[in-house]
């Protein structure tokens, strides 16, 4: 199994469980629909190799396996709790290691794709990230973050986080699509665009 050496870093895990496991059937769909669209997007490019990073407890990872994606994969995340719960979900078809996305600049080889779904949001430096996810690949980046406002909309609606006006506590930054493919844009051309609300969904290529 493949590994950076990159190990025993500490971190916490996200609601990103009880969102993929959510028996809300709306949710359901949208997330579904969210999977599909990364699978659609991959597709659509050379994928011998993929690295998820911020893999979380791998949900995007199996239904990558689930829906026949011939590639190499490797999930990355910060969280000891994540990876153990990944490694549970997709057994050893998957490489997945415990290390923090911005300590990664040294990783022994490059991917023809790297994802980052649902974790910009949560980064104080974004700019840096994004810039590191075009060191890591050798063709294409898909990238995901809410779609705001709508995004805390759809909290307010089923009472969530009504305190912040619908904003999960972990997140830092908020884009409206416009703004974030502002912010992409300076290191990448968009290649296409996921058809995933309430998410900004994009398929990337570094300039």
């Amino acid at each position: 199994m493949w590994q950076p050496g990159l190990v025993n870093l500490t971190g916490r895990t996200s609601g990103n469980q009880q969102k993929h496991e959510s028996g809300n059937p709306v949710q359901r769909h949208l997330i579904r629909r969210f999977h599909d669209e990364v699978v659609r997007l991959l597709e659509a490019v050379p994928h011998p190799a993929i690295l998820d990073l911020g893999c979380g407890e791998g949900f995007v990872l199996e239904h990558l396996l689930a829906s026949g994606i011939d590639a190499d994969l490797v999930g990355i995340d910060r969280s000891p709790a994540a990876i153990a719960a990944a490694r549970e979900r997709v057994g050893p078809a998957i490489d997945l290691v415990q290390a923090d996305v911005t300590s990664l600049k040294d990783l022994p080889r490059l991917f023809d794709v790297v994802m980052m779904l649902e974790v910009l949001e949560h980064l104080d430096q974004p700019n840096i990230t994004l810039d590191l996810l075009a060191e890591l690949t050798t063709g294409h980046v898909i990238v995901s973050v809410p779609h705001e406002p709508f995004f805390r909309g759809l909290n307010m609606i089923r009472f969530k986080n009504l305190k912040r006006l619908g904003s999960d506590p972990e997140h830092v930054n908020h884009w409206t699509k416009r703004s974030f493919e502002r912010l992409v844009g300076r290191r990448f051309e968009i290649v296409d665009r996921g058809r995933a609300f309430p998410w900004t969904l994009l398929l990337l290529e570094a300039r």
